[in-house]
């Protein structure tokens, strides 16, 4: 679940120039088309809404690196969310934890939506299905929560918070809206505990950015500009990273020689040193059930996050490198067992959305 924060023209003034100067000759226009398609995905549900309206709403949920590993299968008076192992990462999450825990958030979407909808029910993993979480409901009277209306709000945060604690009661609230069975909650929010964590991140980022393998898998992501996220609709844009566009044939030679292990420390640490806290999920046992429910405890967290008026961002390294769960691991007074995810927190302004592919792209035969 690393939204990568890709330093395309931080430390680099010339870099920042050309790509303003190649957005705002060429692609204003394909902007403009990039912002309208991400408010189409997040049109609010109208009264009575089809099963495929329902499955909009789910695919808002966050995921590694914007892959969107799901599909969804119709059927009367039900929704199954599956895995689509096609859009896996393998050298990040080569266990496909991060594509369970993605499928787990967008689970706890497409029951929020249900229940708004006056469809009621309970979601339940299928490890026999091949890991298929089925959704079957009933109709009932309509439940107005505020993390339902914070879906199509909800996003991954990626830029710098305003540094300022948060009130003790929001913690709690925080707290209350990930309470599931199965998971556990650590919020840190002293700076020497930050501190800690931030220097395991930047110790991840490190010996990720020095993998040739992950490199690559990670370039395939990217999406340099508007026109390239529009015509995939996935992926890493680089603006939802406060980035400037560039055009697809200079993205990759820019990235080889301006994002280095160096620059997207210093900007890891400008950004832990700027947020509130650190959450960190932890479930009961390393298994894909459990990565489900991980994923929905998040997703919860996040949107009453979104309804406060707070931004998250996932810095997942201390947990996507092997080496690096113990140690985490220990820090939280968890000795042998495996760390989920790692979310920071805080205050701070928004950044243009991330895109979704049509109901159409992910509806199962």
């Amino acid at each position: 679940m690393n939204r990568r924060n890709l330093l395309l023209g931080g430390g680099a003034a010339g870099l920042g120039v050309v790509g303003a100067g190649w957005a705002g000759l060429h692609d204003l226009s394909s902007m403009t088309a990039y912002d309208a398609a991400a408010a189409a995905a997040r049109i609010p549900l109208g009264g009575n809404p089809a099963l495929g309206e329902l499955v909009r709403f789910a695919t808002l949920a966050p995921n590694g690196h914007n892959t969107q590993p799901w599909r969804f299968r119709l059927g009367t008076n039900r929704i199954d969310v599956l895995p689509d192992f096609s859009r896996r990462t393998p050298v990040v999450d080569p266990d496909d934890h991060h594509l369970f825990v993605s499928l787990g958030c967008a689970t706890e979407n497409l029951v929020l939506a249900a229940a708004a909808s006056g469809h009621r029910g309970e979601a339940v993993f299928a490890p026999e299905d091949g890991g298929t979480i089925g959704f079957a409901f009933r109709p009932g009277p309509p439940v107005d929560d505020p993390l339902f209306w914070a879906i199509p709000k909800r996003q991954s945060t990626r830029g710098r918070y305003d540094g300022r604690s948060l009130p003790t009661a929001e913690l709690r609230d925080l707290a209350v809206a990930a309470a599931v069975p199965g998971v556990e909650l650590i919020l840190m929010t002293e700076r020497r505990d930050r501190a800690i964590v931030r220097d395991m991140i930047i110790d991840g980022n490190s010996r990720q950015m020095a993998d040739p393998a992950f490199v690559r898998e990670l370039k395939q992501w990217l999406r340099y500009n508007p026109h390239a996220a529009l015509r995939t609709r996935d992926g890493l844009f680089s603006a939802a990273s406060g980035n400037p566009a560039l055009p697809s044939w200079a993205g990759p030679a820019l990235f080889d020689r301006f994002v280095t292990a160096r620059s997207e420390n210093d900007r890891y640490a400008r950004q832990l040193d700027s947020s509130a806290g650190v959450a960190i999920f932890l479930g009961a046992k390393a298994d894909p059930d459990h990565w489900v429910r991980v994923g929905r405890a998040c997703q919860r967290f996040a949107l009453r996050a979104t309804a406060l008026g707070i931004k998250c961002a996932f810095v997942n390294q201390p947990v996507e490198v092997a080496g690096l769960r113990p140690e985490l691991a220990a820090l939280i007074g968890a000795p042998g067992m495996r760390p989920d995810l790692v979310l920071r927190f805080g205050r701070g302004p928004a950044l243009p959305y991330a895109l979704r592919r049509p109901v159409a792209a992910v509806l199962a035969a």
